[in-house]
């Protein structure tokens, strides 16, 4: 069992217990290195391959790997931000993601806004919806996590697999938070968020060609932030940065949010 009390008030969601409580749901084996951290393995090209997600190792990671019998297996360390990681070989560079602090009162944080999302925002706030939020159905066959594999498989990018997404919502009920907007009784949005000690993380979202027109997206990250933040929640991540998405990129800056550079993903291995 992990000690939560070990990890900080701010860590990454897939170091968060209720994560490794969702693999072994879906029938993962994690491991937890006496730090706490977690680790999780796989077999590419049957080698043995130990991964430590999105946080910093310990300074005596070998030793910690080693009273786990994993010493000598390959190692992927993706650091949350970046940190010196001598004797490591890198596979892929640092990438942006945006980050949204939820500090201050509701005038200042309207204030960051860029001009053009707070003009949105009052379209929305004027167009009539309405706004309501809850925990995740952990239904993955539900309208929401079908929706989000249809629409990953349509546009061509990874998520989590709805099964996965659903036992973190079994897993953990109180750490989804799930908002919908709705325009004469029909749902045309919706943006799930997952916390994990004083941060929140974007997870997935939709919306229809009415909810486009009348930019219920701005209301939905506007309402959820001013929630959580009213929750404790102190930043809101909203995903990596992309120069292939511009227009996804305008909306996540415009609303505040600001650039954090990740630690890249990088090899650690005994023969190098």
């Amino acid at each position: 069992m992990v000690d939560e009390a070990r990890l900080p008030f701010s860590h990454s969601l897939l170091q968060d217990p209720a994560f490794a409580r969702a693999l072994r749901l879906c029938g993962q084996q994690p491991l937890h290195l006496p730090c706490g951290l977690m680790v999780l393995q796989r077999r590419i090209a049957g080698l043995r391959v130990v991964m430590l997600p999105r946080a910093a190792p310990p300074p005596d990671l070998m030793d910690q790997l080693a009273a786990l019998g994993l010493r000598r297996c390959p190692v992927i360390l993706s650091p949350e931000v970046p940190c010196p990681l001598p004797r490591c070989l890198r596979l892929a560079r640092s990438r942006d993601i945006a980050v949204l602090p939820l500090a201050g009162s509701e005038t200042e944080r309207r204030h960051l806004l860029h001009p053009k999302w707070r003009n949105q925002l009052k379209r929305a706030e004027a167009a009539g919806l309405t706004v309501t939020h809850g925990p995740l159905p952990p239904d993955p066959e539900g309208a929401v996590l079908a929706r989000e594999t249809l629409q990953a498989r349509a546009r061509g990018y990874a998520n989590w697999p709805a099964p996965l997404t659903a036992a973190f919502a079994a897993a953990a009920p109180a750490q989804t938070h799930l908002f919908r907007a709705s325009h004469a009784g029909q749902p045309v949005a919706h943006m799930l968020f997952l916390t994990h000690g004083q941060t929140a993380t974007y997870h997935l979202g939709h919306t229809s060609a009415e909810g486009r027109s009348c930019c219920a997206h701005n209301l939905l990250l506007w309402q959820a932030g001013l929630h959580l933040g009213q929750q404790g929640i102190t930043h809101l991540h909203l995903g990596l940065l992309d120069r292939r998405t511009p227009g996804l990129d305008r909306f996540k800056l415009r609303s505040g949010a600001i650039r954090q550079p990740t630690g890249g993903t990088h090899l650690l291995w005994h023969p190098f």
